[in-house]
């Protein structure tokens, strides 16, 4: 409960209830005591407006009393007057101080000693002829506020002018009348207008209290409520909580914003979670790609040792070719022309030559040679690597079709490099239509750019290459052959020489129908 009380007093509900609650205590506390004091004055102010009437009124009731000299009628008259209702005493002083006349009998006669309060307040104002009643309030015996009423008689026509009356013309002031007015009443209605100005003030504080509760519990309390749920909501993962305030207030527009922030959260982790997928998968392509390479840079190595085993075996074949080849000249002068041993011999020279030249372009295009570039004929570089090719079993199946221009322009280049490039277009032909199907490799002349270009095109009817993967074959190591069929380095070698040619190299594929590449090199232009 404690803790209840705490949270709540903490709570900017509370902060704002005790805040105003007690502004509003103090401003009504203050609004009361001067409106009281307000109430008070006024109703003194008329009870002094009253006291005023009341002297005047015994002064005229006395009147003729004293005109004619009538003691008897004079002192009837005020104990009539004092015997009123909230009267407390009425007398009337001579200037000696005696009192002639009193609502009260047996203080008829007596003289006031100079130090009793009538005479001090008396002496104490100093009045003059054309001074108002003085009024002022004192306390009875009984603790009671009375108001004091005393007005001088002066002297007038017709009191010197009487024939009853010895006072002298000279004489300003004949005496003064003194009245005592009870304000138990007027203190009364104080103190009841007192307590229903609190009552109302009172009942005013409940009804706002009550009413600024309610304000503040629709207004603030609830939507903070709801503001904080929704904050430990999407904090727990729940974007798609929403705050349904839909007030045009400050609340509305942060609710509102809140719902806005929510919303892009939800688009943000969604966009994080598929990014992350998206990376997931790209790490894992990249995994996939750098094991591909590693066990293809495994096998380029072993095709390297290979490749200098081959050609060592190659000088070691190369020996006894040449020693066949010689053994068959001097063994074809033994038989004479149109014998059957005779053509044996002859086949035997022919192809001990075949396999003479085969190793001597193996030698050639595996012999590791500087770059030196010059004017070449692109189509005998062409036929050196058909060459090399046609005779091996993958291509007992394929048809070659050559169709080459004979006035090819002469490039400037390195013949060993054009023939790796050329070589490797027809190999990965070939691996595109699986040993059986076509490749056709034409050279021919062409303008790019205004510029004269010898372009050779690879053919083949292979399968095509996807669009997906046709942006990346010139990548290093891509490549879409099994493994141990291709290193993925052919084509983006190749790229790399003809680029250093200043030439191209383009694709163009269509699933289902094939592909071609097309290398295009600068015609060479003699200088004159």
């Amino acid at each position: 409960m404690d803790m209840l009380v705490k949270k709540s007093l903490h709570s900017l509900t509370g902060k704002l209830l005790l805040t105003i609650g007690t502004l509003m205590i103090v401003g009504s506390t203050i609004f009361w005591y001067f409106l009281f004091r307000h109430q008070e004055k006024e109703l003194l102010e008329n009870s002094v407006k009253y006291a005023y009437s009341f002297v005047d009124y015994i002064k005229k009731s006395t009147h003729y009393g004293m005109i004619t000299a009538q003691s008897v009628l004079i002192q009837q008259t005020i104990e009539a007057i004092g015997s009123s209702e909230g009267v407390l005493s009425v007398r009337i002083f001579d200037c000696t101080g005696k009192i002639a006349y009193s609502s009260k009998s047996d203080e008829a006669g007596v003289r006031m000693k100079k130090d009793s309060p009538s005479c001090v307040r008396c002496h104490g104002t100093g009045l003059s002829p054309s001074d108002k009643p003085v009024v002022s309030f004192i306390r009875n015996s009984e603790n009671k506020r009375v108001l004091n009423i005393m007005h001088p008689i002066y002297n007038e026509r017709a009191c010197y002018t009487a024939s009853c009356h010895f006072h002298s013309r000279d004489q300003k002031m004949l005496g003064l009348v003194e009245a005592n007015v009870s304000l138990a009443h007027l203190d009364k209605s104080i103190q009841q207008q007192g307590i229903a100005i609190t009552m109302y003030i009172l009942i005013f504080l409940f009804v706002i209290s009550i009413a600024l509760c309610t304000i503040l519990w629709n207004l603030v309390s609830t939507p903070v409520s709801l503001l904080k749920q929704g904050m430990e909501r999407v904090a727990g993962g729940d974007l798609d909580y929403t705050l349904d305030i839909r007030t045009k207030d400050e609340m509305g527009d942060l609710a509102r914003a809140f719902n806005a922030m929510t919303s892009d959260l939800k688009k943000t982790k969604v966009e994080l979670v598929e990014w992350g997928n998206t990376l997931e998968k790209k790490v894992q392509e990249k995994t996939q790609a750098i094991h591909m390479a590693q066990a293809q840079l495994i096998h380029s190595e072993k095709l390297a040792s290979l490749g200098r085993m081959a050609a060592g075996v190659a000088h070691e074949i190369n020996s006894p070719l040449t020693g066949i080849v010689t053994f068959g000249h001097l063994l074809l002068k033994r038989f004479p022309p149109g014998t059957q041993e005779r053509e044996d011999v002859e086949v035997i020279i022919e192809q001990a030559n075949r396999c003479s030249n085969i190793i001597k372009g193996l030698l050639g295009f595996a012999r590791a040679s500087a770059a030196e570039k010059a004017p070449t004929n692109v189509n005998d570089v062409l036929d050196r690597s058909l060459n090399i090719v046609r005779n091996k079993a993958d291509f007992f199946n394929i048809k070659l079709i050559t169709e080459f221009d004979e006035s090819l322009h002469r490039v400037k280049a390195d013949a060993s490099q054009l023939q790796q490039v050329f070589t490797n277009m027809i190999i990965n032909a070939a691996d595109a239509v699986e040993g059986k199907g076509t490749i056709t490799v034409i050279s021919k002349n062409i303008t790019d750019e205004g510029q004269p270009v010898a372009e050779i095109e690879f053919r083949d009817t292979g399968t095509g290459i996807s669009p997906e993967n046709i942006e990346k074959i010139f990548e290093p190591f891509f490549t879409t052959k099994p493994v141990g069929k291709g290193t993925g380095l052919g084509l983006a070698v190749s790229h790399g020489i003809i680029q250093d040619h200043g030439g191209k190299l383009l694709v163009n594929s269509k699933m289902g129908e094939g592909t071609s590449f097309f290398v295009q090199l600068p015609a060479y232009r003699e200088e004159v």
